[in-house]
């Protein structure tokens, strides 16, 4: 005699309790990854957390970036210096021309990314556009600041005396916490125009455009380990930052008193440039000038000998 089993309406959640069916769809939070190298890998600590915008909306799955995970981003850094310094000026322009160009391309998905961290849409639309604006900026520059900043210099020897920019190195940069694109893309602009590569620590609280912009890096034909995006807490990761000793230059966008103090002192160890950006306003034309390439810049002067014939009536 056959038995008929009726499927029952009733469902088991996690403590045991029955419950009825929910119509509503759970949604799958997207896990941003890290950026370190052209790659997408996962924070090697398995660390994460879950950032929530002002209604209490959780955003994505954010990787807890850890000390490794800046170690493992600074040995990319350093690989992809000589390359990218070594490019002509306008290959350059070229790659930061052709990131915005990516940026226009997917503006939607920023506007949407950035209308969940809080902001409206006409601020967003804004923030997008003056970020794609300021890429083309620095594409316009690359080419252009040597010319303005270097100099034939007079000297009493016999000497033909001159002074060029060139590119200081690996910069770690802890990018402005208060916004998600427009700080981002501001200071890395500048640093990779000239001819440096970077680490840089995007924001804690609002994450999530800066791992879609290392989408946009990574099909603007950047070569890996140029730019390379952490996320995660900067009250954990500052001090690294800064006490690495294969870095070279450092920039940080806030004005915690303290961690300036400790950006000043551990700097002192390998005589680390430091520079300070906490008071700009990045929406405003202030934002932008070929002066924030110079800060990542050293200048180098090359004596080179010539013949005085000036006075001896020879000549060549």
């Amino acid at each position: 005699m056959e038995k008929t089993i009726k499927k029952s309406a009733l469902s088991i959640s996690e403590n045991g309790l029955e419950k009825k069916n929910s119509s509503k769809r759970l949604e799958v939070l997207k896990t941003y990854k890290i950026y370190i190298g052209g790659q997408f890998p996962r924070t090697e600590s398995g660390r994460y957390y879950m950032p929530a915008n002002a209604a209490g909306t959780k955003l994505a799955n954010i990787c807890l970036s850890s000390r490794k995970d800046f170690r493992d981003a600074v040995v990319a850094a350093r690989a992809a210096v000589s390359g990218w310094s070594g490019r002509a000026a306008f290959n350059r322009s070229q790659v930061l021309y052709r990131m915005a160009e990516m940026l226009e391309g997917r503006k939607a998905q920023f506007i949407q990314e950035l209308v969940l961290q809080d902001s409206t849409k006409a601020k967003a639309e804004k923030e997008v556009n003056l970020a794609i604006d300021r890429l083309i900026h620095y594409a316009g520059w690359c080419d252009k600041f040597q010319q303005l900043f270097s100099a034939v210099n007079p000297v009493a020897s016999s000497h033909f005396n001159f002074s060029v920019p060139e590119p200081t190195g690996v910069v770690s940069i802890i990018a402005p916490q208060g916004d998600s694109l427009l700080g981002l893309v501001s200071v890395i602009a500048p640093v990779i125009a000239g001819g440096n590569t970077c680490v840089v620590l995007a924001s804690e609280t609002k994450p999530l455009c800066s791992v879609t912009f290392a989408e946009v890096l990574n099909s603007s034909d950047l070569p890996g380990g140029v730019v390379n995006i952490l996320t995660g807490k900067p009250a954990e990761l500052a001090s690294w930052f800064v006490d690495h000793m294969d870095v070279n230059a450092t920039i940080y966008c806030e004005n915690n008193s303290d961690r300036r103090k400790m950006i000043r002192e551990k700097s002192a160890t390998n005589l680390k440039r430091v520079i300070f950006y906490d008071k700009i306003n990045w929406y405003s034309d202030e934002g932008q000038s070929p002066y924030f390439i110079m800060d990542t810049q050293e200048i180098k002067t090359t004596w080179h000998p010539v013949e005085n014939i000036a006075g001896a009536g020879g000549g060549y």
